[in-house]
C-alpha cells in the first residue's frame, strides 16, 4: 500500500468515527431541510489534528500537479479543510495560499466577499466538507468568479450523492470527492 492509500484509508477510518452517525428514529435535518438517516459532522475531523494532517496530504495529492494558486471556500466548512492543504502544500515545496468566502460581506473595512492572499486571474479550487444539494459550493463558486478568480474545479471531502454534484457541474466541469456517502455506508454496512 503506498504512502498515499494508507492516509486515505486512515481517513475514512477517522470520518467513519469521528465524523458519521446513523439514526433510524429520529432522522437528522439536514441544512438543506431534508431529513436523512446519516449525517456527516466533519468539523470532528476537520478540526482535529490528525485529520487535518490527513485530509491536507490527500487533497494536495489530488491538486500537486494542477495549475491551482490557491484553495478555499464558504467559511466555515472549508476553511480548516483549506488551511490543511495550504500547510502541507509549503512542506511540500509547492506552496498553494487560502481564501476565505465570506456568507455576508461585511459593512466596514474592504467589503469583500473574498479574504486571503488571492488575486484576480489566480486559478484556484473551491473546497468543501460535504456537498449534498451542492448551494453553498455553488455560492462560493460565483463569489470568487465575481472577485476575478479562476475556478479551475471543486473537491469535497464528500458527496452525499444527492444531485448536488450534478448541480456544481452546470457551473465547473471538473468536480471531484474525497470519499462518497456510498463508500462511508458500505463500511457502516460491513459493521466497521
Amino acid at each position: 500500500m503506498t504512502e498515499y492509500a494508507a492516509m486515505k484509508k486512515r481517513l475514512a477510518e477517522m470520518i467513519f468515527e469521528k465524523s458519521f452517525r446513523y439514526s433510524d428514529n429520529p432522522p437528522f435535518t439536514l441544512a438543506s431541510g431534508k431529513t436523512s438517516n446519516y449525517y456527516f459532522n466533519c468539523k470532528a475531523t476537520t478540526l482535529n489534528p490528525e485529520g487535518m494532517y490527513l485530509i491536507g496530504n490527500t487533497i494536495f495529492d489530488m491538486l500537486k500537479n494542477s495549475e491551482v494558486s490557491a484553495v478555499g471556500g464558504l467559511t466555515l466548512g472549508a476553511d480548516p479543510i483549506a488551511n490543511a492543504v495550504s500547510l502541507i502544500s509549503y512542506q511540500k515545496g509547492r506552496p498553494l495560499n487560502t481564501f476565505i468566502v465570506r456568507k455576508d460581506i461585511k459593512e466596514h473595512g474592504t467589503r469583500s466577499a473574498i479574504e486571503g492572499n488571492v488575486q484576480s486571474g489566480d486559478h484556484v479550487c473551491v473546497l468543501d466538507d460535504v456537498i449534498t444539494t451542492g448551494g453553498s459550493t455553488i455560492l462560493a463558486i460565483k463569489k470568487a468568479r465575481e472577485a476575478g478568480l479562476v475556478v479551475d474545479g471543486v473537491i469535497a471531502l464528500i458527496d452525499r450523492q444527492e444531485g448536488g454534484r450534478e448541480h456544481i457541474l452546470e457551473s465547473v466541469s471538473n468536480v471531484k470527492s474525497v470519499f462518497t456517502r456510498d463508500d462511508i455506508m458500505n463500511r457502516f454496512r460491513q459493521g466497521n
